[in-house]
């Protein structure tokens, strides 16, 4: 079970980044129609079959966009498969690995509502809120692996203590995550010309914030079809800014108190961290090149399973052994301790 659960595991990593890829090389709509391409399996590239599909759907047909996409959704129909599997095992191992129902099943429900965002995000015309959510899924999918993972790999070790400021450090990088998602899919990487000053202010504008964060609109125009302007597009980029000073702070708090349990685990965590603010601050110094672009959000979902991992190695409650009684009198009636059967 703990290989078939680290290859799903990988596997949801590298399609995370697949996606990313085709998302930032402008392919998302390589394929106008879904679950296939032009009406067959596989993109068009014979000269008959660039003929038919330019007939029938028109446009311009782009091969190398095509199979981009459609790789992706091989690989993503793929990963179906190791989630099944993966949760018929636990299935079977529930009891013994003391797993609730709903952890087990969660991840086949996330992959089938990823499947509709996919179909969606085509139909819908990469429509921002679709194209993020459809990022969100995949992240999610990846935490509740990377916690599975964990759990029958791992066993519990960390102090309660840490809950608080793992669980605000998990909130933060999911906020990040949305933000980033949310620039990505406005194409509003650049729209923020310098580092650390955006559009030549460390305080930006901020009048047209209802306009930008709007989530039920269509790419590149607001809610009343007005079109964004570079305004809107620097106030979603200056939003994802604060995200990560949001993130520095409560990374770097959690991998200083992490240090004392797990020495290794928090130099991952800052190690993780200095990287991804590196490729952030790289990405608007050299004008978001396409490796560097990719390699963020994979930065982005190395903090996310680092974060969900160590949140796993917490003791649950019922694992906590109440604190013994001080001082037991004896029969007859002296002062002298006698160690409870909770000392041993």
């Amino acid at each position: 079970m703990k290989p078939l659960l680290c290859l799903t595991l990988i596997w949801t990593f590298c399609l995370v980044m697949l996606g990313a890829y085709v998302r930032l090389s402008d392919a998302g709509l390589g394929c106008p129609d879904w679950p296939g391409c032009y009406g067959q399996i596989g993109a068009p590239d014979e000269a008959h079959e660039i003929a038919q599909a330019s007939a029938q759907f028109g446009g311009e047909i782009e091969p190398a966009k095509g199979w981009k996409e459609m790789i992706h959704r091989y690989f993503a129909g793929g990963l179906g498969l190791l989630v099944l599997a993966i949760s018929i095992l636990l299935w079977k191992k529930r009891r013994a690995l003391h797993l609730g129902r709903t952890i087990i099943l969660l991840p086949l429900v996330v992959i089938l509502f990823q499947a509709l965002l996919g179909m969606w995000t085509v139909t819908m015309k990469l429509m921002p809120v679709v194209v993020t959510s459809h990022l969100l899924g995949g992240m999610c999918l990846l935490a509740l692996l990377a916690w599975l993972a964990t759990r029958v790999s791992t066993p519990t070790r960390f102090n309660r203590h840490l809950l608080p400021l793992l669980s605000t450090s998990l909130a933060a990088i999911v906020l990040q995550i949305a933000l980033g998602g949310w620039v990505s899919t406005n194409y509003a990487g650049l729209a923020c010309n310098g580092f650390p000053a955006c559009q030549g202010s460390f305080t930006p504008a901020l009048d047209g914030i209802t306009e930008a964060m709007q989530p039920i609109r269509q790419l590149g125009h607001t809610a009343s079809g007005e079109a964004l302007t570079i305004s809107h597009l620097a106030t979603i980029h200056w939003l994802h800014r604060l995200g990560a000073l949001l993130v520095l702070i409560t990374f770097s708090l959690a991998a200083w108190q992490l240090r004392q349990h797990s020495p290794k685990l928090a130099m991952m965590i800052s190690a993780a961290l200095l990287l991804q603010i590196s490729l952030g601050i790289a990405n608007v110094w050299l004008y978001l090149p396409l490796p560097l672009a990719v390699a963020h959000n994979g930065g982005a979902a190395l903090l996310l399973m680092l974060c969900v991992s160590a949140l796993a190695q917490v003791k649950p409650l019922k694992h906590i052994a109440q604190a013994p009684s001080p001082l037991t009198l004896s029969p007859n009636g002296s002062g002298r301790k006698v160690a409870s059967s909770s000392q041993f």
